[in-house]
């Protein structure tokens, strides 16, 4: 494994229909970090994952993950979705849900190994999902949902948590206990996180970077370095002003008619 960071997204351009979804992105993330991927629908959030996913094919620059180009196939990365639709009366418990996971690189079912099982124990105990590892995965609440997702997600032990949206119709609790989870989880692993979100104040507390991204184009560092009024007015294209206010960032802009909506919650809109 390489001594670098864990994902090099290095000048990458992503064009559908000569619009350029991401324009000259480059950030890094390092081992064991928490990098929250910001910004509104329609920015290109979920296209930049699924370009480090090696499901995009990306028109300029290159990924690499542990320092190697990106293999679609590539052990060293777990993956949450933004949607799974779990039917409550598909018969498959959160803890066979999690073993699933370990067979994401083989083909077929095989009979659970004493060290898997164990594994699987392991991993419903690393996300607090020890009292529902019985009950049907479709049943469960959406915080819940989330934690067997995530464990699914780990048991592979890869070096890379993607998550795409994972906060998204969870209430306040749950969105506070999932990214206390993930933070946890990345201290205890060694798991790099990039987990997008609309707003960061949520991740304020754990974050170690941001990319924020807004029209294609990506601002990256510690969140001091990066939610500033300079860095976002030259990333909009116009002027923004960056408030503080009982522990929360509200970023406050005059949007022009060629910008998409900016992210709710975290940022104000004046018109």
């Amino acid at each position: 494994m390489s001594n670098g960071p864990v994902l090099d997204v290095d000048h990458v351009s992503v064009a559908f229909a000569g619009r350029e979804v991401l324009d000259d992105v480059s950030f890094q993330v390092q081992a064991s970090e928490f990098t929250g991927l910001i910004g509104s629908n329609g920015v290109g959030k979920t296209t930049l994952l699924r370009s480090v996913l090696g499901l995009q094919r990306i028109d300029r620059g290159e990924i690499r993950v542990n320092g190697a180009p990106l293999s679609r196939h590539a052990r060293v990365l777990g993956y949450v979705p933004q949607k799974v639709s779990l039917d409550p009366d598909v018969p498959v418990r959160a803890r066979d849900f999690v073993a699933l996971g370990l067979d994401a690189h083989r083909f077929g079912f095989s009979r659970r190994t004493k060290d898997e099982r164990q594994l699987v124990e392991q991993m419903l105990m690393d996300v607090d999902a020890e009292r529902f590892a019985d009950t049907r995965v479709g049943s469960l609440s959406g915080g819940e949902q989330q934690r067997i997702l995530i464990a699914h997600a780990l048991i592979s032990q890869p070096s890379l948590l993607l998550l795409d949206e994972p906060l998204a119709n969870l209430d306040p609790k749950s969105v506070e206990e999932v990214v206390s989870l993930l933070h946890r989880v990345a201290k205890d692993h060694g798991v790099a996180v990039l987990l997008s979100a609309h707003e960061m104040n949520s991740l304020l507390p754990v974050m170690d970077r941001i990319v924020y991204l807004t029209n294609g184009r990506a601002a990256s560092g510690t969140t001091d370095e990066v939610v500033r009024s300079d860095v976002l007015s030259t990333l909009y294209g116009h002027h923004v002003d960056v408030l503080k206010l009982h522990g929360r960032v509200f970023v406050v802009a005059q949007p022009s008619e060629s910008d998409v909506e900016i992210p709710e919650h975290s940022t104000l809109t004046i018109e």
